[in-house]
């Protein structure tokens, strides 16, 4: 192996000292503050970023002291900021959270992952064994289905609907796993059971295993994070992110739905004339604007309306902007890439008048699916709120500025698509 060039070789303290000093600086380390001197004038080292050496590289890396990004936490989720995000990815740790036993401390040498039941060859995975397989990356939102809330105008999109984030996911299809243990033509279900304190436990269609189901272990370029599933988790795309089980441990084949304590007692939705709606999964589609909203103010002029919008039926076709209260609707630009079951940013451009406004925002997906207004849902579910809730979202602009979570008697009217 070749030596390392000279110049690459370890700079000791007294070496750094001398060739600070031949750039005609002198660097002195008070125990609270660092002072260069150049000229022989004394200069802060916060007063001008050129006069002084700045840290050198680490083993992590860090965000500004400038930007204080956090989740919104409760004892069983945290809520991600979706208003200070830029693009579609989630920083990994910005990724919401949803628990139902903590999270568990698993030793990635001793997983394994049993898949049984109506199979052929009942098998166990190791972790080493899952990374041997063909691996797959996909760019795919995650949501809790029972991600919204309302009722208060000083609310942020963190608080209404922050149990959604992306990621890129990496991971070994289902149906690779299927095949490896061969399925029996009655098989039809499988439960799934993650190794947490609740043991976790869903039941999902052998339809959607053979699909785009994955066994994850990685995310965003490392491995999945604790708090999503380390060290595998499944991951169902577009489908209500609690039968994407964290800590998969098992899988068992049958021929009819398990009927677990989560997918009767809870999980399941009240609709009109008493009935139960139960294993809808799938997520619909929805959208929000993420600026301007609770608690910024804006300056009357130009600015860029920014939301993102997705679906858990396939790709966002549209995005309509309305900045009259509903009445008219008006198509917002959709940032590329526009991908499957994933968030999609879309920006719309408009001169404020100054006057008080409502502007929000409604999405379309490849199946001709509209976005409800609350009203909608409503009327069709019998009730104000419960899983599954995805209706447009209003946002006042007061005549200062300031800019709120609108009532929800507002936003309720259909509007019309002006003409071009």
């Amino acid at each position: 192996m070749m030596k390392e060039d000279n110049h690459l070789e370890k700079i000791n303290r007294r070496q750094l000292i001398g060739r600070v000093a031949a750039m005609g600086l002198v660097l002195t380390q008070g125990p609270f503050e660092r002072v260069i001197q150049t000229a022989g004038l004394p200069m802060s080292a916060s007063d001008d970023p050129t006069k002084k050496l700045g840290p050198f590289p680490g083993k992590l890396g860090t965000r500004s002291p400038a930007e204080q990004l956090e989740k919104l936490t409760s004892f069983t989720s945290s809520r991600s900021p979706l208003q200070d995000f830029y693009g579609i990815i989630t920083p990994s740790d910005l990724h919401f959270e949803r628990h139902h036993g903590g999270v568990p401390a698993i030793d990635p040498e001793k997983y394994e992952l049993l898949i049984h039941g109506m199979v052929e060859r009942p098998l166990k995975f190791t972790l080493r064994d899952l990374k041997r397989f063909p691996s797959v990356s996909q760019i795919r939102f995650l949501e809790c289905s029972g991600n919204y809330r309302g009722g208060n105008e000083e609310l942020t999109p963190q608080h209404i609907c922050g149990l959604t984030s992306q990621s890129e996911w990496t991971g070994v299809m289902l149906s690779t796993l299927f095949r490896e243990v061969g399925l029996k033509p009655k098989a039809s279900w499988f439960l799934a059971e993650g190794g947490d304190a609740a043991v976790m436990t869903r039941s999902i269609p052998i339809s959607k295993g053979l699909d785009d189901a994955m066994i994850v272990y990685a995310q965003n370029g490392e491995a999945v994070r604790p708090e999503q599933g380390y060290p595998a988790r499944l991951f169902l795309p577009g489908w209500e992110g609690n039968t994407s089980i964290k800590w998969l441990r098992r899988i068992e084949l049958s021929d009819s739905p398990f009927m677990t304590r989560e997918e009767t007692s809870k999980y399941t939705e009240r609709i009109k004339d008493g009935k139960i709606r139960q294993f809808s999964v799938v997520m619909d589609a929805r959208s929000i604007i993420t600026f301007p909203t609770f608690p910024v103010s804006v300056e009357k002029g130009w600015m860029e309306i920014r939301g993102i919008a997705w679906s858990g039926r396939g790709k966002i076709t549209t995005v309509e902007v309305s900045v009259d209260n509903g009445k008219n609707w008006y198509p917002a630009r959709l940032q590329h890439p526009v991908l499957d079951k994933a968030h999609t940013a879309f920006r719309f451009l408009w001169q404020w008048d100054g006057r008080e406004t409502v502007i929000m925002s409604r999405a379309y997906d490849e199946t001709g699916y509209r976005q409800p207004f609350l009203q909608e849902l409503v009327e069709a579910r019998g009730s104000s709120g419960g899983y599954h809730f995805n209706p447009v979202v209003p946002w006042r602009l007061k005549p200062d500025g300031q800019v709120v979570l609108a009532s929800e008697t507002q936003g309720r009217g259909r509007g019309r698509r002006p003409t071009p």
